[in-house]
């Protein structure tokens, strides 16, 4: 029998709905890719206002944030540090991200605006400056807006409130406890439908083109379906391998070794190509987004009836498409973002993967129609609609293009197999409601499902019906990203008076009444020794002095003594909301060079200073309490006490003192 950490409130529903949609979509392609084509022409001619005013939501809410005070909020404790270095975690957002999307589209979509009739009565100037303009506004600050959004809110609430790292979580300040029960098993099976066909359709276009490079140059005579059944076998075979290796190992790795590869081949091209070319032209294309930031935000081109089709099909297809994405791409950013501040998270998801983007839409796609104006006298324009092929025959016009499309290929290879394991990554974890450990079986499932409905809906012509059901998912989802963000204000709103709370009035400054004692103090040789003694001594009698007191009120408090370091606490538990704890413990820090050398200054030695730290259940910042006498570290530990329980009785604090820090310190 199979051990499995599958949830089945969440894994049955999903598999039911995937594969009813999946078969549909096989059995009768035509018909469900008429009937889903109709629903979404509805919602993008009648509701594309929504999809507007979400993205420029998400646009002004994550640039508020950037700015505003809750900027230096840390996705986890006070005290946490990133798990992934800043390239791995840049390469991984990114490959999980839009990996495939810029190798598919980053000739295809400038060569597209340049060439549409919508464009068509301009100079060939302005439709240049205009299909860099448009491929950068559908993949710079606004598409990243909306995966930084989600994964923001997931790491929030998954590391600072020690909530499960599931959409469901992101509702806690408005559901509570709510989001256990089944409105929160609606809203992770909404995820994971919407990801695996986010995934399988992006996979599937994706053997696409892998199939028609390997014909352009000839390792494959044709793009029959047979050799697509092998690129899907070896390549999900390579992402579940990935996948069983974890973050840390095999999606890691080919990350950064992905991000190279990129990073080489846009060297290559912009070298290569019409250097100053490009060079003008990013810079004045960069100025030129800018200038019109706001009137592409806003843009529903409401007045100009010519233009909607291809606004519909371009701009609101693409904002219903990354939304789509979104809970996928979200939470495999969570994953990876722990220990980064609010600041740092936004700067690196929102700016640099956007300023990445133009770069490599003005190098490919500006490179292309300089080309096809210039050398190839509109020979790529004639093949602009076909863009599987259009990059390998972008490159023809390149030195070297036989190199460059081996290395397209295998760039492309590699985003492939990032994005499914990724995705496996992520569907499991949604399945299973984050488990710690799951079996490999389950990584297996994944994998085989993928690849088996992507080979048959191709074969089938179903691929397009379960696209336009994916886009059809955005629209709720554009929703529940706004709640998204009354969820995150309120919680952060919260987060920030908690740690700011001050002591109460009553509670007595320190007197300078013992001012001698105190000088002998912070003259003394600070050692480790002397500070273990004073913490098995003077604390501990005051902690067994509060202990008698406590229990005199009829309160349980507990003396807790650890060694390596020196540190004792003191305890009181409770069942529903977290522990009280004041604990004291040796520390110690670096000193200055002048302050070991200087002669007029107490003796410091070498290693450093020792000091005993007091600190707290909640990982609000420490402080030193060396110069503090017995009942002065009492009534310290009552300050905090009062604290304490002025939190806990105001109801708006609940996430803060649940009882789940409880299970976590256990």
């Amino acid at each position: 029998m199979f051990k499995s950490t599958l949830n089945k409130g969440i894994f049955i529903p999903s598999m039911v709905f995937i594969l009813l949609v999946s078969i549909i979509s096989v059995l009768y392609p035509e018909m469900a890719d008429k009937i889903l084509n109709v629903i979404k022409n509805f919602i993008f001619v009648n509701l594309n206002w929504v999809y507007v005013w979400s993205v420029t939501c998400f646009v002004i809410f994550l640039v508020y944030l950037l700015f505003s005070k809750y900027g230096n909020i840390r996705l986890g404790d006070n005290d946490s540090r990133p798990e992934h270095s800043f390239f791995s975690w840049i390469a991984m957002l990114f490959s999980a991200g839009m990996g495939i999307g810029l190798m598919y589209f980053g000739v295809a979509e400038p060569m597209q605006h340049y060439t549409s009739e919508v464009f068509g009565l301009e100079h060939y100037v302005n439709k240049a400056k205009n299909a860099q303009l448009y491929s950068f506004f559908h993949w710079g600050i606004h598409a990243w807006a909306i995966y930084g959004l989600v994964g923001l809110a997931l790491s929030y609430f998954a590391y600072r409130l020690k909530l499960p790292l599931s959409l469901r979580s992101c509702f806690y300040p408005l559901l509570k406890n709510k989001t256990d029960g089944a409105w929160g098993n609606v809203i992770d099976v909404f995820a994971l439908c919407s990801t695996f066909f986010g995934i399988t359709t992006t996979l599937g276009f994706g053997v696409v083109q892998i199939n028609s490079g390997l014909q352009f140059l000839h390792i494959v005579p044709d793009t029959s379906f047979i050799y697509q059944i092998l690129i899907v076998g070896v390549l999900v075979s390579l992402a579940v391998i990935s996948a069983l290796t974890g973050v840390d190992k095999g999606i890691k790795l080919l990350s950064n070794i992905n991000v190279i590869l990129v990073v080489g081949l846009l060297l290559f091209v912009l070298m290569l190509g019409p250097t100053v070319f490009l060079i003008g032209s990013f810079t004045e294309g960069l100025g030129n987004y800018i200038n019109n930031f706001f009137n592409l935000t806003f843009g529903t081109h409401v007045y100009d009836k010519a233009a909607l089709p291809w606004f519909y099909d371009w701009t609101i297809l693409y904002w219903a498409w990354w939304i789509s994405w979104s809970p996928y791409v979200g939470l495999f950013i969570a994953k990876i973002s722990k220990g980064r501040t609010i600041r740092e998270f936004i700067v690196a998801v929102l700016v640099i993967p956007s300023l990445f983007n133009f770069i490599w839409m003005t190098v490919f796609g500006n490179s292309a129609i300089w080309f096809d104006m210039n050398i190839g006298k509109g020979a790529l324009s004639a093949v602009a609609g076909n863009p599987d092929a259009l990059m390998f025959q972008f490159l023809e016009y390149l030195p070297l293009s036989t190199i460059a499309s081996f290395m397209t290929i295998l760039i492309v290879i590699i985003f492939f197999v990032t994005s499914a394991d990724s995705g496996i990554f992520v569907m499991n974890s949604i399945a299973t409601k984050n488990a710690v450990k799951s079996p490999k079986w389950q990584t297996i499932l994944w994998g085989g499902l993928l690849a088996i409905l992507a080979l048959l809906l191709l074969n089938a012509g179903g691929l397009k019906a379960l696209q336009s059901m994916t886009l059809i998912t955005a629209l709720p989802f554009s929703i529940i990203m706004l709640l998204f963000i009354v969820s995150l204000l309120k919680a952060l709103s919260i987060d920030q008076s908690y740690y700011d709370r001050s002591f109460s009035k009553a509670t007595v400054p320190w007197s300078g009444r013992l001012w001698k004692e105190r000088l002998k103090l912070i003259v003394a040789t600070k050692d480790r020794k002397s500070v273990d003694f004073f913490i098995g001594t003077l604390v501990k009698q005051a902690f067994t002095d509060l202990q008698t007191e406590f229990a005199a009120n009829g309160i349980v408090a507990n003396i807790n003594h650890h060694t390596n370091p020196v540190k004792i606490e003191l305890e009181i538990k409770y069942d529903v909301i977290n522990n009280f704890i004041y604990g004291v413990e040796t520390t110690s820090k670096k000193v200055s060079n002048f302050l070991i050398d200087e002669d007029n200054l107490p003796e410091v030695q070498e290693k450093g200073a020792f000091f005993p730290i007091a600190y707290f259940g909640d990982t609000r910042e420490s402080y030193d309490i060396q110069y503090f006498t017995k009942n002065e570290l009492i009534s310290d530990v009552l300050k905090h006490y009062d604290r304490f329980m002025d939190i806990v009785s105001e109801e708006r604090n609940e996430m803060f003192v649940s009882s789940n820090s409880n299970e976590k310190a256990d």
